[in-house]
């Protein structure tokens, strides 16, 4: 079974929070860019649990 998380980080951010949700064994599985009110990229993580 898996978990999903999606989190919202700015660019600036983006690698840093990669790293370390990695780190907590989530894997990255896809990223978006949302630039409509506020520029920021969404990140959808899974793990196994």
């Amino acid at each position: 079974m898996k978990e999903y998380k999606i989190v919202e980080v700015k660019k600036s951010q983006a690698e840093a929070v990669m790293n370390e949700m990695a780190r907590q064994g989530w894997e990255v599985v896809s990223t978006n860019f949302w630039g409509y009110w506020k520029i920021s990229i969404m990140i959808t993580f899974s793990r196994d649990i």
